[in-house]
């Protein structure tokens, strides 16, 4: 397996911490609001990700969590007149239905902010009892100039960061890159810690989940979106380094942003499409293999365009699924688990030469011209195509997508035999009649 490690800039073989397994943590939605199709990529690319992993051998420990303390959470809860528990679980739920809608594999762990306190407000303590940290009337914010190694993962040096850096005034802050890591909080949700009541800062908190999650030992693979890589990723690899000394993650691996053709898409520029609606309109199968079209490490473009290519050319790969199973029926002919290595093998390499999903297209579709090329002869050799349709599905499977299997009854096998019968006798409006019912039943 080769990946991409945005640490080093450079394709990397994988090599695992413990042979034959992979722990991976996922940063997870602040639960406020519902998923974009912008956040369903992440949630696609690292689902078919861990799929490979296990196509590959490996046993993977997937971790993804929910941050369910917010400020935009208690603004909701506020203007709701709800506890912020409430919002949280609503959104929660929500997330859970895409993820399910989206034919993920079940996570191992997702684990909660507010479920991790105790945990959260002790690694603070450490980090404020080795100086990496300190308290100002009631905030505690992280020293950048604790770590003369800052900047590392985006690789920017401290004083380029000053100098290009929007950052709030603060009068309590001894660097102005300095950040919060308990937030004195007057409004909403609060817990009692040894600064004050309050609760803590974003930054935090995965550092603390992943610990907790994996025995508070370095991992194989922390990911999430391009966006997240500073500061947020930036923030707990420093925290993770100078509270517990070692590197948070072994390969830190980024998604492309989702854009529209209008640019990039987010709640605040108000050009989202939820989640939900995209994949009640489309399905799981389109849209998992639209978001996952493009290289995972590009921008994709979600226009009409790159919607309509999807369209097409997953209805080839269905359409030619279909044929092979109603002919294997009408000639009564038993399918087994045997597949075309070869085919298979090709896809799996693509895929393990960082998650290259285009090239794996290409294999399908090659497999798909091979089926068909089975299939236009006058003897049809099933053995052939029982090891290319198998091998088509299982590449399907490792991209998530779960086309169903056509099963025809005897009435269907009484009207295909019927729609044959009429073209051979040229009663093409008889034969039309025929193919409509064959058609409506997605038979043809």
């Amino acid at each position: 397996m080769k990946l991409y490690n945005s640490y080093t800039l450079k394709v990397e073989d994988f090599k695992p911490i413990v042979e034959g397994q992979v722990s991976m943590y996922v940063c997870g939605p602040t639960v406020y609001n519902h998923a974009h199709i912008g956040n369903a990529r992440p949630i696609v690319v690292f689902d078919t990700l861990r799929r490979v992993f296990e196509a590959l051998g490996y046993k993977v420990k997937f971790v993804s969590n929910y941050t369910d303390v917010d400020d935009k959470i208690i603004n909701k809860a506020l203007e709701e007149g709800v506890d912020e528990g409430v919002i949280a679980q609503r959104y929660i739920e929500a997330y859970n239905d895409v993820r399910a809608s989206l034919n993920v594999l079940p996570l191992d762990a997702t684990p909660r902010v507010t479920e991790t306190m105790d945990e959260i407000i002790d690694f603070i303590g450490r980090l404020v009892k080795n100086g990496s940290a300190y308290e100002v009337n009631g905030d505690v914010y992280f020293s950048v100039d604790a770590d003369e190694n800052y900047g590392q993962l985006s690789h920017q040096n401290v004083e380029d960061l000053l100098a290009g850096a929007r950052i709030e005034e603060n009068d309590q802050k001894r660097n102005p890159l300095d950040f919060v890591l308990w937030k004195k909080t007057e409004e909403g949700i609060k817990w009692d810690s040894p600064w004050g009541p309050g609760r803590p800062g974003w930054h935090t908190e995965c550092v603390v989940m992943i610990g907790k999650e994996f025995n508070n030992k370095m991992i194989d693979i922390h990911g999430g979106g391009r966006d997240l890589k500073f500061p947020h990723h930036e923030n707990e690899m420093t925290q993770s380094e100078m509270c517990n000394n070692h590197h948070l993650a072994n390969y830190w691996i980024h998604n492309g942003m989702l854009e529209t053709e209008g640019g990039k898409m987010s709640k605040s520029l108000g050009n989202t499409q939820w989640a939900k609606d995209v994949i009640a309109e489309n399905g799981a199968n389109l849209t998992r293999w639209l978001l996952l079209s493009a290289k995972y490490r590009d921008t994709l473009i979600y226009s009409e365009e790159t919607y309509e290519t999807s369209k097409v050319e997953l209805t080839k790969i269905e359409t030619i699924l279909r044929q092979v199973e109603v002919k294997r029926q009408l000639d009564n002919i038993e399918f087994g688990q045997d597949y075309d290595n070869n085919q298979y093998q090709q896809f799996l390499e693509a895929m393990a030469n960082d998650l290259n999903t285009p090239n794996g297209y290409k294999v399908i579709f090659d497999t798909v011209k091979l089926l068909n090329q089975s299939l236009r002869v006058k003897e049809i050799d099933f053995v052939k195509v029982e090891q290319l349709y198998n091998a088509i599905r299982k590449m399907l499977y490792i991209l998530g997508i779960y086309i169903d299997e056509v099963i025809l009854t005897e009435d269907d096998k009484n009207i295909y035999a019927s729609w044959n019968q009429a073209k051979a006798q040229k009663d093409f409006e008889t034969a039309d009649k025929f193919r409509a019912i064959l058609m409506e039943r997605n038979i043809l």
